[in-house]
């Protein structure tokens, strides 16, 4: 399905956000805004006041692989979720809410699948939200979201339309597995000792797989999730090295995960130019709130460094850490402010955990 026909077709949705702006999804049918950022469109909206941070809230989404089966299965009762999946399966062209609530798990699991299905069930986790405890919403602040999860954060903030954000999740799906199909690659989680050195690690992994006539082989640091907390990822042969070398390397525990590609790497570079492109189609505007990027965890500034740090983010760590003491940091005894994960899973939580934060 292309884009006009996901505009035609999903002109319905609208999202809540709250009284005093209502959810930043806007009707698809709605006109673009003036290009001219000196000029805001007279629909825009001021940002919101600033509050004190034990009166703020913080809404984290989580990325690629915290589906699974039976998930969406308690939201479906509130506000808007079940015409949200009605438009998801026009924009996708398959039924959603089935994959999500039946599987198979092996579809659910796939990436083509798994993002917009992640990405669909946080905005139907932030209507639950909404409706059990609507001060949340009313009070957050600042949102950011892990890999896929940031266009969830983006369309929560209003700087997209939630059925086009949707259809260029879709693109990135696909363009991220067409990239993977092309070599033999994967993602490590790695726990490691305080005197491990990920980067030495990562360029011993190189080495070897130079050794066996691999050209150009690709081995970094994917995701930076908390300290002695790291993903790698790239050629399988440097994923084998680590593990069969983690003692020697310091690591304590190592993992593979269940995705089909090294994400957040340069073997990700094909899906650059499919994702920038759609991006260019699609309506962003700046967010009405702080929104955290991947890339460098700064927030986001305008409407062109959205478009310009999601395309970047396909071939770049993860920098989750980094993003967290952004948000985070404050002068001690200053309150911290609520904090919800909004999505399937609990991981970003454990995370924030990790990092000595306040849950």
């Amino acid at each position: 399905m292309n884009l006009s026909v996901t505009r035609k077709c999903c002109s319905r949705v609208r999202l809540f956000r709250n009284k005093a702006a209502v959810y930043h999804c806007r009707r698809l049918s709605d006109g673009p805004i003036s290009s001219d950022d000196s000029q805001p469109s007279p629909e825009e909206k001021p940002r919101r006041t600033r509050r004190a941070p034990g009166k703020a809230a913080v809404l984290l989404f989580p990325g690629q692989g915290s589906q699974f089966v039976g998930m969406g299965k308690g939201l479906l009762k509130y506000g808007n979720v079940k015409e949200m999946f009605v438009v998801a399966e026009k924009v996708l062209g398959y039924d959603l809410l089935s994959l999500c609530l039946n599987g198979p798990e092996k579809d659910l699991m796939k990436t083509v699948h798994c993002q917009p299905a992640v990405f669909v069930c946080s905005l139907a986790a932030v209507e639950r939200l909404n409706h059990e405890n609507p001060a949340a919403i009313e009070s957050c602040v600042t949102a950011a979201g892990f890999s896929v999860g940031e266009f969830a954060a983006l369309v929560f903030s209003g700087a997209m339309n939630f059925a086009e954000a949707l259809f260029a999740v879709k693109v990135r799906a696909e363009a991220m597995q067409k990239a993977s199909d092309l070599v033999s690659s994967g993602m490590l989680s790695v726990i490691g000792r305080p005197q491990a050195n990920y980067k030495y690690a990562c360029v011993q992994a190189r080495e070897h797989c130079l050794s066996l006539g691999i050209q150009e082989p690709v081995c970094a640091i994917a995701n930076y999730l908390f300290p002695d907390g790291r993903v790698i990822a790239g050629h399988k042969e440097a994923l084998d090295f680590l593990q069969n070398h983690s003692r020697e390397l310091n690591f304590t525990r190592t993992r593979l995960l269940l995705v089909s590609g090294a994400f957040h790497t340069a073997l990700m570079e094909p899906a650059v130019e499919p994702l920038r492109d759609v991006l260019r189609k699609i309506e962003v505007r700046r967010p009405e709130i702080s929104v955290h990027s991947n890339v460098d965890g700064k927030r986001y500034m305008h409407d062109k460094h959205v478009c310009s740090q999601l395309a970047k983010q396909l071939v770049s760590p993860v920098k989750w850490e980094q993003t967290l003491h952004e948000i985070y940091e404050r002068a001690q005894g200053q309150e911290f402010p609520h904090t919800y994960e909004v999505g399937p899973g609990r991981q970003l939580g454990s995370t924030l955990q990790k990092c000595n934060m306040k849950d």
